[in-house]
């Protein structure tokens, strides 16, 4: 039997709202805006985001959300990737119904995540303990970072313990070197008890959070392969468009396929709900994001390393997305459990 997933009309129609809203709200020249002040946060997008229900998605109507599902906030973030729209989108969704005024967007609600965290400065509430936060570089001027030792559980207002006097960066940028301990899962003995394993001593990463970041990730694979395809017919060498040309062709359809490769699987995710499922839905993502941006880029040639080319913003925050908990090793060490068991 052949399974096809196929958006309803009113799944269709939310994704075309959210695209509109991100058009009006956050063009291009919004976007350049914010790489040109990296690390502030615009309230006002913020707020715009919260009154058409963004953060509110997953929340019951009797609670003042709009009752839909994950299938649907998959959706939204991945528009919301394709416009790299910046802030902490997955943490203030999660804590819209429990954190007063996120769901809202009146309250901006950052989050730890095993030794990274994203937007401290920015947020009014952090969860889990962000006491000694290091200021860590970050190479996408659209996502400050945060490195957080002995990551734990509690929640504390932003900004209420800051780093100690005289601290200094205690390591590298997070895209250029691998995870630590803190990456790597402790796997379980059965496939439904993954959701209580533990990395290094703590949770393992929220499912919902792992498929959001996987669905933002998908938003860029789809929008480089988009930009790769447009270059490739507009520009001309030997007077003839690249799009001609054989090698082009090839990262092109490489782009394509990789994309739709993730779509499926993010959105089978999305409705299984299966801790394993978006760990493999995750894994597809980021590197149809990463590898596309990196063809995208093959496709534009010199052009695309320049600060005016929207390529380069596009790798720099898959990179960064990369290296969320619930990528990379700990991924594969999950699924990895969940098919041996």
């Amino acid at each position: 039997m052949t399974v096809r997933f196929r958006l309803t009309d009113d799944q269709r129609a939310l994704r075309t709202g959210v695209r509109e809203l991100l058009a009006r709200r956050f063009g291009r020249e919004a976007l350049r805006a914010a790489v040109d002040t990296p690390g502030r946060l615009d309230r006002a997008l913020w707020r715009a985001l919260g009154e058409a229900g963004f953060f509110a998605l997953r929340l019951p109507e009797a609670d003042g959300g709009v009752g839909l599902g994950l299938p649907e906030a998959v959706l939204a973030f991945e528009e919301a990737g394709r416009a790299l729209l910046p802030g902490p989108l997955v943490a203030t969704h999660l804590a819209a119904g429990t954190v007063p005024g996120a769901a809202a967007g009146e309250t901006v609600v950052a989050a730890v995540d095993g030794e990274l965290a994203e937007w401290l400065d920015a947020a009014d509430v952090v969860r889990g303990d962000a006491s000694g936060a290091v200021p860590l570089r970050s190479v996408d001027p659209l996502t400050p970072l945060h490195r957080i030792p002995g990551a734990g559980t509690r929640e504390a207002r932003a900004g209420s313990e800051g780093p100690p006097a005289g601290a200094r960066d205690p390591g590298p940028d997070p895209v250029a070197a691998p995870l630590g301990a803190a990456g790597q899962l402790t796997p379980g003995p059965a496939a439904r008890q993954l959701a209580a394993d533990t990395v290094a001593g703590q949770l393992a990463p929220d499912p919902v959070a792992v498929l959001l970041s996987a669905a933002e990730q998908l938003g860029t694979a789809g929008r480089v392969c988009e930009l790769a395809v447009e270059h490739a017919r507009a520009r001309e060498q030997f007077g003839r468009p690249i799009g001609s040309f054989q090698a082009v062709q090839h990262l092109c359809a490489d782009l394509l396929v990789r994309a739709e490769t993730a779509r499926a699987a993010v959105y089978a995710a999305a409705v299984t709900g299966d801790p394993a499922d978006a760990a493999a839905a995750r894994l597809l993502a980021d590197e149809a994001a990463v590898r596309g941006a990196r063809d995208c880029l093959q496709v534009h040639g010199g052009m695309g390393f320049t600060w005016e080319a929207d390529v380069h913003l596009h790798l720099k925050r898959a990179w960064v997305r990369a290296r969320r908990t619930g990528g990379g090793a700990c991924g594969e060490e999950l699924l990895a459990a969940a098919l041996a068991d």
